[in-house]
């Protein structure tokens, strides 16, 4: 049986990933780390409250077989450069390199369609970063989750998010050929594809929502 590692259960697609790995027989525990208490009755969780600001507090903790993380936030929520900096870039890094110490075999990084270190867009700029970083850490297994815009309820409001969702479904038929990774997906879809991806440890290093997409029809 396995240990699953995961950060951002409360996310848009760490959510659906918390559901399946409590679904999946392979795991007979899941750890989860989290800035606030996380409501659940499986008796497979294992649930850490911890500031992600002294994570060397809790390293010991994360040991495992399979890390997933899943945090991400955005500039209303944290306006700070710096902060913002921290949560897309500086974590993601720490927790894989510390990860990678306790001998971690797999990490799952959701980053971002479009991800790249030297994009002008901070966003992009902070996912591409983190996954050079990730990827230079040589777990035996990796893989690079880059979702287009994501469907799904989400907690907080985004206006900005909502028109490009209508017009993302409105224009859908265009996103074929060279543009298909660019197509909107489901969060619960990208979610059922990164259990595939794991399980069977696809040798693709990147998948993009095209990708995702694809993985959820061969189910």
């Amino acid at each position: 049986m396995k240990t699953a590692i995961l950060f951002g259960a409360t996310g848009l697609v760490g959510k659906h990933l918390l559901s399946l790995l409590i679904e999946n027989n392979e795991y007979d525990k899941i750890k989860i780390f989290s800035r606030k208490d996380i409501i659940t009755k499986s008796q497979k969780i294992e649930k850490y409250v911890i500031d992600f600001n002294e994570l060397e507090k809790h390293k010991d903790k994360i040991v495992g077989d399979d890390c997933f993380f899943a945090i991400g936030t955005t500039r209303k929520v944290t306006p700070k450069k710096n902060d913002y900096i921290d949560v897309e870039l500086n974590l993601p890094v720490k927790i894989s390199k510390i990860a990678k110490d306790n001998n971690v075999k797999s990490f799952i990084y959701i980053s971002s369609g479009g991800a790249n270190a030297n994009s002008r867009n901070l966003y992009l700029q902070n996912k591409g970063k983190a996954e050079q970083e990730i990827i230079n850490l040589s777990f035996e297994f990796i893989a690079i989750i880059q979702p287009s815009l994501l469907l799904g309820d989400r907690k907080e409001n985004r206006i900005g998010e909502k028109i490009a969702k209508f017009i993302f479904k409105s224009l859908s038929f265009i996103f074929i050929g060279k543009f298909k990774p660019f197509k909107a997906i489901h969060a619960k879809n990208v979610a059922k594809a990164i259990m595939i991806i794991n399980e069977r440890k696809l040798d693709d290093l990147f998948f993009t929502s095209d990708k995702l997409e694809d993985l959820n029809i061969k189910i």
